[in-house]
């Protein structure tokens, strides 16, 4: 099965898409304090990076700016460039870039997946390492897919 922007797979059509609720609506509905905490700390951090505002995607992504992709199998759609979710588990951070994997060292307490970095709570890692690593996603995203 081919995977979708985000590194996960897709069986029909793209499930993940920009929504009309706010982004503010959805933070206050997140149970979990301190993941509440730090996506309000992370939404003016990641609009600074991005000149872009916060936009839902999907009823729990968080994401900024947005990209047209289209596979070899001819799906596409669009999704947004990067972005994060303040799940019930951690915050899930969609800021993929190769450039990033050099400062993974000094980022502090996290997990990785193919595509996603997964943090317990911000206070867990170096906020000036992941800042470095959203603006590597930011421009690699730029370059791959260019407006």
């Amino acid at each position: 099965m081919p995977a979708n922007a985000m590194g996960g797979s897709f069986m029909a059509g793209t499930k993940t898409k920009a929504t009309e609720r706010t982004v503010a609506d959805f933070i206050s509905s997140v149970d979990h304090p301190v993941r509440r905490a730090d996506a309000e700390a992370l939404v003016p951090l990641f609009e600074r990076i991005s000149g872009e505002p916060a936009t839902m995607w999907g009823p729990s992504i968080i994401g900024f700016g947005r990209y047209h992709y289209r596979y070899d199998s001819g799906h596409e759609g669009d999704m947004c460039r990067i972005g994060f979710s303040p799940r019930a588990a951690q915050l899930v951070f969609y800021i993929d870039s190769p450039a990033s994997d050099a400062l993974m060292e000094r980022l502090g307490k996290h997990k990785r997946g193919k595509a996603c970095l997964y943090v317990n709570k911000l206070a867990d890692v170096n906020v000036a390492v992941l800042e470095q690593m959203i603006r590597a996603a930011w421009d690699d995203m730029a370059e791959r897919y260019p407006a």
